[in-house]
């Protein structure tokens, strides 16, 4: 059998590239033969930046959010609306929401949905805080942020049960035909929120 055209320095980068999401063993074959070419102006930063996030990032510890302060600089803006409190599944969502400037208050990341069949109990995320967080004398409002599939219905529903004593108002993003959809294009799950979410015009 001849022996492997790769060494094992640039097998191993490979191998961890792939773990990468969305990354296939093709795709990171690709990626490291494009970092060794750019090696000074890429490969290297990169690096650097990767061994500096991993020294130097970590959860924010009131609401999950990455950052090298904690708490992160959401949770340290006094500017932001303290009694208002969104719920999302992972950070990613967090990020999408301040991309859009969508939101103005605090956020709480779960780190995940609630899923049976996949073994994720209340106990595998951050709920207890969120509970907690909820009950203090400043929040007035829980927005349920979370994706509109089984496992984010199935959260919601737990989060809203256990959240009735808080004392505070549980929302939840209004779901239907997206700005510029058009019916045709949409699935019917699209459709039928949209219809029970309807509002006077």
């Amino acid at each position: 059998m001849p022996a492997s055209p790769i060494g094992p320095e640039l097998q191993r980068l490979i191998d961890l590239l792939a773990k990468m999401p969305g990354l296939g063993p093709r795709s990171a074959k690709r990626a490291a033969l494009y970092l060794l070419k750019k090696r000074e102006p890429v490969m290297r930063p990169l690096a650097f930046a990767m061994a500096d996030a991993a020294d130097k990032v970590m959860p924010c510890a009131e609401c999950g959010n990455w950052d090298s302060i904690d708490p992160c600089a959401v949770c340290a803006d006094a500017t932001r609306e303290a009694g208002v409190l969104c719920v999302v599944q992972d950070v990613g969502d967090l990020w999408a929401l301040e991309r859009a400037g969508a939101h103005k208050g605090r956020y709480h990341v779960l780190g995940g949905l609630l899923s049976p069949l996949d073994g994720v109990g209340p106990d595998d995320l951050n709920m207890g805080q969120l509970i907690d967080r909820a009950r203090s004398d400043v929040v007035t409002e829980v927005v349920l942020a979370l994706a509109a599939t089984v496992d984010g219905q199935t959260t919601a529903h737990y989060l809203t049960e256990h959240l009735t004593d808080a004392g505070v108002s549980v929302t939840r993003l209004s779901q239907g035909v997206p700005v510029g959809g058009e019916l045709d294009y949409l699935d019917e799950g699209t459709i039928a929120a949209a219809m029970k979410a309807r509002r006077p015009f």
